[in-house]
């Protein structure tokens, strides 16, 4: 049984995971109509447009960096679950945990490379928005911040995995 405070601890990452998660629906939209346009312009108009190229790179990695907390929490992000489902209940457990460990020191990894990175280039902006790389890297940022919440709520069991309906438990 759960704690209220572990509940809505829970609580909040799914919410907040959730509304990355429409955020980058509304993201995959906006880089449909970037990528549709920017084919058009070059073709119909002999057009071509780097601020589109720029904004729909932008909404590429946003979108996917936005949704990786949600599937992890959910469970439903890339596993290779073959010997965990080999293995008896207890060496599965230790398995799982030693996985959200790895997950949780790569993390760690990427935050820190993320850090030493904007360090230097959070000084300037994107060639053709002019977007400062703050703001541009923010995405990535977000999700990986997310993503160890997520790890940290599976490695100490306030989230079941593999829920059947999507829901986390």
């Amino acid at each position: 049984m759960r704690s209220s405070m572990t509940e809505r601890l829970v609580g909040a990452l799914a919410m907040a995971s959730g509304a990355c998660r429409a955020l980058a629906a509304l993201l995959l939209a906006l880089l449909a109509v970037l990528v549709v346009g920017g084919v058009a312009a070059r073709n119909l108009a002999d057009l071509g447009l780097p601020w589109v190229d720029e904004l729909a790179r932008f909404c590429g990695i946003a979108l996917v960096y936005l949704t990786v907390p949600m599937l992890a929490l959910r469970g439903q992000h890339v596993a290779v679950d073959m010997l965990p489902k080999a293995l008896p209940p207890v060496p599965r457990l230790w398995l799982e945990k030693a996985a959200e460990l790895a997950m949780l020191a790569f993390c760690a990894l990427f935050l820190y490379a993320l850090h030493l990175f904007l360090g230097r280039a959070g000084k300037f902006e994107t060639p053709a928005l002019g977007m400062s790389n703050w703001l541009f890297y923010a995405p990535p940022l977000i999700g990986f911040v997310l993503l160890t919440l997520a790890a940290l709520t599976r490695l100490f069991g306030c989230a079941s995995a593999g829920a059947e309906d999507g829901e986390i438990r």
